[in-house]
């Protein structure tokens, strides 16, 4: 029997605009396993936040939709559910903690009102019960005064604090999966370091597993045990996090790591990966990467390389890693 808890097969999401057709997530597959923390790492605008929105089931039907794969949560097909259906997992197996809490609750109702609704819906609970639950929350996130914060509003809370109210409702229902947009975006490291000791405790009590999404390759260090790096609607490496660090393959992940600044080395000049990422709309056949890469080859230009196992959990995306291709090269 599988261990996977959740499986993404060959999902991809697409947006109609005037300009023609987005494929932000384009053929996409990777798994997260019982209790394991999974980050997916890139650029903004690589498609991270649209794969976990997909898995949420919030794709917004006026110009999005799903054209294809699977989203598979414990063997049971998303995809195939109904709206109804989808509301009983969303919050409760399957919970999220969104980019920006500020945006994300809602501003004239009290924190209180806010997870309790989870609760009473989830749950089954009533106002007081929910009341008192939330309360509990507040202080297992570490809110100092819970019994007075339960009855504060958004706008009365500092960054850090409604960060930790929004995990307190991804958590009202222990959910086995908890997707984490961005968590410590905007945060001063003391409090950044705080929430990522929360997540911690909570995947070790817990045993959640945790679909972590960021572009700080630091956060990606001290949190991850496997990686999944994305560029342009593609995942284009993925492995373990120690091999992602130590052997590191594909061209893009190699420019993001030598991007981080190091404390070891006096940098007059922070290094940045050079050119642009691609326009989404029209995207050629050819390695999304391959305008930016310094190791680009003519078969870049003209197909899409597949993922292919390097190691024995490393996958990458890049025709350096075909053996066909590369003798070619050498022999021209």
């Amino acid at each position: 029997m599988s261990n996977n808890l959740l499986e993404i097969k060959s999902l991809k999401t697409f947006f109609k605009i005037e300009a023609g057709i987005v494929k932000a997530v384009n053929d996409v597959s990777f798994s997260v396993r019982k209790g394991e923390t999974v980050c997916i790492v890139g650029e903004s605008g690589c498609g991270k936040s649209i794969t976990a929105m997909s898995i949420m089931g919030l794709i917004s039907k006026d110009n999005g939709s799903i054209e294809g794969g699977e989203i598979l949560y414990d063997g049971k097909d998303l995809l195939k559910l109904s709206d109804e259906e989808m509301r009983k997992i969303r919050g409760k197996d399957i919970a999220m903690i969104f980019q920006e809490p500020m945006s994300s609750l809602n501003p004239v109702f009290t924190i209180g009102l806010q997870i309790s609704e989870s609760l009473m819906i989830h749950e089954g609970m009533d106002k007081k019960a929910a009341r008192k639950r939330s309360i509990e929350l507040l202080e297992e996130v570490g809110i100092p005064r819970a019994n007075e914060i339960v009855d504060s509003y958004p706008h009365e809370l500092s960054g850090g604090m409604r960060q930790r109210v929004m995990i307190a409702m991804g958590l009202s229902c222990n959910p086995k999966v908890l997707i984490a947009d961005e968590p410590t975006t905007a945060l001063d490291v003391t409090i950044q370091a705080q929430i990522l000791d929360l997540m911690r405790g909570i995947k070790d009590k817990f045993k959640t597993s945790i679909l972590l999404i960021t572009h700080d390759l630091g956060v990606v260090a001290e949190m991850a045990d496997y990686v999944v790096v994305m560029y342009a609607g593609k995942v284009v490496e993925e492995a373990p996090v120690m091999e992602i660090f130590k052997e590191t393959s594909h061209p893009y992940t190699i420019g993001l790591l030598k991007s981080k600044p190091k404390l070891s080395e006096r940098q007059t000049e922070l290094y940045s990966i050079p050119g642009q990422v691609p326009n989404p709309v029209g995207m050629k056949e050819c390695c999304y990467f391959c305008d930016r890469c310094d190791k680009v080859m003519d078969i870049c230009k003209t197909s899409i390389p597949s993922l292919k196992l390097i190691g024995e959990n490393h996958k990458v995306a890049c025709w350096l890693y075909d053996e066909e291709t590369a003798s070619k090269e050498e022999k021209k």
